[in-house]
């Protein structure tokens, strides 16, 4: 089971999420630089949080033009499983393989800090080791993270279960108070309709070891390695 972590110019938690396959999964685990179409016949690829091209235009605007993006597209049309983090899940979004688009936080302030969001979907290859309504404490780092689709899309998302997360208070209560950033729906993650593409806006890797705080986020990552392992 052979894991890729992309890199783009801006990218800044490419060595976390790698730090987490490696040394925390055991995993094996390469870097995948955004000129190359070659992903090194990698099992999973992990599109990291950061500010990929400066986020110049647009959030993800200027990546999904890169060569890399165009294997992982093919690599994703495929089947195959990728985890777009908060940079990455604004370039999932660019890209086409997730609907909507993340913008502007409501506040207009960068954001970062733990948030408790729930799990709305636990059968996906990024949720099986999870539990429906279960509550993880994960933190996010974003400036764009607020989530918007039209109506028809997220009548769409709700009806074929495809929100996976949400932000939430502790207890599992939807509020408007627990939504950091004005997402639509409270959304802070959703999958595609295959269930192998997964965007959220939190940062798992930064939420899988104890001396972090939270070992909450690495049931993402454990999830994906039952996920392959069935495979």
């Amino acid at each position: 089971m052979k894991f890729g972590v992309l890199i783009f110019p801006g990218s800044n938690c490419d060595h976390d999420a790698y730090w987490t396959i490696q040394q925390v999964a055991k995993q094996p685990v390469t870097f995948l630089w955004h000129e190359s179409h070659d992903l090194e016949g990698c099992d999973a690829i992990v599109v990291p949080g950061g500010f990929a091209y400066g986020d110049y235009l647009r959030t993800g605007a200027i990546a999904k033009f890169s060569p890399v993006m165009e294997s992982v597209r093919a690599f994703a049309e495929g089947g195959g499983l990728v985890l777009g983090i908060c940079n990455g899940f604004q370039i999932l979004c660019e890209s086409g393989l997730l609907p909507g688009a993340l913008t502007r936080n409501v506040g207009l302030k960068y954001i970062c800090k733990p948030v408790d969001v729930r799990v709305e979907n636990a059968d996906t290859p990024f949720t099986g080791a999870c539990r429906p309504g279960e509550v993880l404490t994960i933190p996010i780092g974003h400036m764009d993270g607020n989530y918007f689709c039209d109506e028809p899309t997220l009548r769409e998302l709700q009806r074929d279960h495809r929100i996976v997360f949400r932000y939430c208070e502790r207890d599992g209560e939807i509020t408007s108070a627990a939504n950091p950033n004005g997402s639509l729906d409270n959304i802070a993650g959703i999958c595609s309709p295959g269930r192998n593409v997964l965007g959220m806006m939190p940062h798992p890797e930064r939420a899988s070891e104890p001396e972090l705080g939270s070992v909450e986020g690495f049931r993402i990552f454990a999830s994906l390695l039952g996920a392959m392992a069935e495979k």
